[in-house]
Formats: C-alpha cells, sequence, structure tokens
C-alpha cells in the first residue's frame, strides 16, 4: 500500500513539474520594444492605450489591419512594396502586439471601430483604403459600414465575419471552455503557438524560428492572453452583423488562399456573393495569411487594385 502511495505521490509531482515548466508570465513591454519596435515605430495614446504603429511613405492612405494574436509586423513585406507609393499606416491592435489590452475590456466589433476611428483621427486621417486578414478584415468592413464616407476601397484577405461552418481552430474552442480558457492564460506551451502557425500555414517550410519566437512572445505581453480569451468570448455579440455585408458600396476585393484550413474557400465566395461588383482572387498553394506567406503574389494584385 505504501509503495502505492508513494508512486502516486511520484506521479503527481512529475505532472506538477511538467504543468509548472509551462506557465508563462506576462512579458514586461519595454522588454518587447527593444526586440520588437525599430525606428520606424512610433507610440500614440488612443482610449487609454499606448498604442504601437508605423507610418511610412506618401501618396494614397492605406490602413493594413492584422488578424487574431497577430501584429503589425504581418505587414512587413506588404509595407515595403506598398510604401512607394502609398503612404501605409498599420497598428498593433487592442488585445494584441505592443498595444496590448484595452482598458475597457471592449472586443466587440463596435469597440474595434470605435478604436480604429479615434486612432486614425489622431492621425488626421480622413479618407482611407483599408486591408484587413481574419479578424482584421472582419474590422475592415466592419468599419466600412459604419464609416462608409471615410473607406475608398476595400482589400478583404481570408476575412472573417461570417457565422462558422466549420469547427473552431483549438485554441478558439479553449478560450469558450470554462477553466481551462483561464488555464491558457498561464499556460502556453511554445508548440501550441508552432501548431498554429502550421495551421495557417499551407507551406511549413517557411514557418521559421524567429517567426514562432515573435507570435510566441507577442502573445505572452502583459494582458494578452486575457484580451485573446475576452475577444472570443464577446464574439457572439457580432454574430448578426454579417446581414450588413450586402451594404456595401465601395469598391471591393477579396484575396483568399485556397488551402486555407481556418476559413475555407466557400467564405470567400459568400463575400463574393453578398457584396456588388466585388473581385475574388483565389491563390493556390496558400493558407490564411496569404499576405504573409506569399507576399510577393498577393501585394502585386493589391497594388494594381489600389491603383484603379
Amino acid at each position: 500500500m505504501k509503495k502505492f502511495l508513494w508512486a502516486l505521490v511520484v506521479i503527481f509531482g512529475i505532472i506538477l513539474i511538467l504543468v509548472g515548466s509551462q506557465v508563462r508570465f506576462g512579458i514586461p513591454v519595454p522588454q518587447l520594444k527593444e526586440q520588437y519596435a525599430n525606428d520606424d515605430s512610433k507610440f500614440i495614446h488612443v482610449m487609454g492605450m499606448n498604442v504601437h504603429y508605423r507610418d511610412q511613405g506618401d501618396g494614397p492612405v492605406v490602413g493594413l489591419v492584422h488578424g487574431t494574436s497577430s501584429s503589425l509586423h504581418t505587414w512587413n513585406a506588404w509595407t515595403d512594396s506598398l510604401k512607394q507609393n502609398f503612404r501605409v499606416i498599420r497598428m498593433d491592435l487592442p488585445g494584441f502586439g505592443l498595444t496590448g489590452p484595452n482598458p475597457s475590456d471592449d472586443y466587440s466589433m463596435a469597440g474595434y471601430d470605435h478604436f480604429l476611428h479615434a486612432f486614425l483621427d489622431s492621425l488626421g486621417v480622413g479618407k482611407i483604403s483599408l486591408a484587413g486578414n481574419s479578424l482584421g478584415g472582419n474590422i475592415a468592413w466592419s468599419y466600412a459600414l459604419e464609416y462608409p464616407d471615410q473607406v475608398e476601397k476595400l482589400i478583404l484577405i481570408d476575412a472573417s465575419g461570417y457565422p462558422r461552418t466549420t469547427e473552431l481552430p483549438f485554441v478558439f474552442r479553449l478560450a469558450k471552455m470554462p477553466v481551462l480558457n483561464k488555464i491558457i492564460t498561464l499556460i502556453t506551451p511554445k508548440f501550441l503557438v508552432r501548431k498554429s502557425l502550421e495551421e495557417v500555414y499551407f507551406d511549413d517550410s517557411k514557418i521559421t524560428d524567429s517567426l514562432v519566437t515573435r507570435y510566441f512572445k507577442m502573445t505572452l505581453r502583459r494582458g494578452n492572453r486575457q484580451a485573446l480569451v475576452q475577444r472570443i468570448q464577446q464574439s457572439a455579440k457580432d454574430s448578426a452583423l454579417y446581414k450588413r455585408i450586402p451594404e456595401l458600396k465601395m469598391p471591393v476585393l477579396i484575396m483568399w488562399g485556397r488551402q486555407d484550413q481556418w476559413l475555407p474557400l466557400g467564405e470567400a465566395y459568400r463575400f463574393q456573393d453578398d457584396i456588388p461588383r466585388a473581385q475574388l482572387i483565389v491563390f493556390d498553394k496558400a493558407g490564411h495569411v496569404p499576405m504573409e506567406e506569399i507576399p510577393d503574389r498577393t501585394v502585386r494584385v493589391a497594388e494594381q487594385f489600389l491603383s484603379r
């Protein structure tokens, strides 16, 4: 009996050690700035947040909006090309990147619309074309519905917003589970970040260690994991907004990775059916983040659309 009890103690101890080894405390912003802010990085106070953004180039204004658990860095290659002919503005959204959590804990589409309007107003931006990926695409078309006179053109890249017809990605399912959603704000194994990237990329050979580390560290920015859970839980507030998509009247370009596992190609056709005169371009051998995975191919199409 004693041997059995000792075995249980040893097994329980091993479990505690394994779990404890995966506990990750939030990384302070100054530490992240040293690695992920550069000479083009700027910070501006908007709605109680110190928003990280970059404003590069001259010409018609183009705003780039990233997706869930991403950051403005996802647009690096696009910016290098677009800034030759456009003024390119990108930011870390509330709840992500160096910007971090929203003090109001509002991660609804209405909350993001309000933030984006306040942010652009702070920069003195009036007319703008918006390109958004995933959650960023949802924010882009929601913002265009709310402020139609300010948005000249829309580029929706594997954009979200319709009621799901497929199972949620693993991390999203965790965030909806009581108790477990508390645990993931403390325990964040790096291999889960790599797994998520392998799901959103088609070509896993493009997933470098530095890419995984950047996504991992941005996730660990203080407050971001709690904000992610809140965003996923609040997404139900926006469940009926898709019914207004046919109201979009500005030129719209839909871009989609054919091998997107998170939002299958059928979602692209829903946007095309609902938006009058929308143009759809499908990229083969690309997943959920084609602007990051195949930037050269996608940015050429975007530039042609924006230059018309």
